[in-house]
């Protein structure tokens, strides 16, 4: 299968729950983004390697990190490999001695040790199709967000299995626009269940 390149273009916090985050991978010379909800430990192990911030002691990954170092292990990339029931699977693809060797990690996990260890990001088109939204152009946004109020209601006033699939595509247009990525990830949710209820 083709691997697609990402980039990690956002880190946000969660509008609806107080303790969750999202963190937004990007397609490399692509529109479509690929929000991934995450708790505030993991988005914090996240945050501190993009800022280049340094603590005091080694946290979880810098010692992971360091560790590869020490042994000779070269992380290579991180492949997000797999979704299922809406957990996305990821795996550390390493070089020791000119040996390929895969390792099974939480998403997160992986995605704190690319941001340290500067290595690339990968997915597949499939999990791109399921789980990826595309960002539309401003004026596509200022559609949703008219849309929205001819519906009567205001963004989050009723819950979202309540709106039809044409307005949840405008909403999920407008959460987009606002950079509300994690609610727009439980749109997009949304879309992907009642697509699997049809097939």
């Amino acid at each position: 299968m083709k691997k697609i390149e990402l980039d990690i273009v956002a880190l946000s916090h969660s509008v609806t729950q107080s303790h969750n985050y999202a963190v937004v991978l990007g397609e490399k010379n692509g529109k479509r983004r690929l929000p991934i909800v995450i708790g505030g430990f993991e988005a914090q192990a996240i945050a501190v390697a993009m800022e280049r911030m340094t603590p005091n002691r080694p946290l979880t990954h810098d010692l992971f990190k360091k560790t590869l170092q020490t042994f000779g292990i070269e992380l290579k990339e991180v492949l997000i490999n797999n979704l299922l029931d809406g957990i996305f699977y990821a795996r550390l693809v390493c070089d020791q001695n000119g040996e390929e060797v895969e390792i099974d990690s939480r998403t997160s996990d992986a995605l704190a040790l690319a941001v340290r260890l500067k290595c690339p990001i990968f997915t597949f088109e499939f999990i791109l199709e399921a789980a990826g939204v595309v960002l539309e152009e401003e004026e596509g946004a200022e559609t949703a967000t008219e849309a929205g109020e001819e519906e009567g209601a205001e963004e989050g006033d009723r819950p979202l299995d309540q709106y039809n699939a044409a307005a949840l595509e405008k909403l999920l247009q407008e959460a987009l626009a606002q950079e509300n990525y994690e609610r727009a990830a439980e749109i997009r949710d949304e879309l992907n269940r009642r697509r699997g209820t049809e097939s």
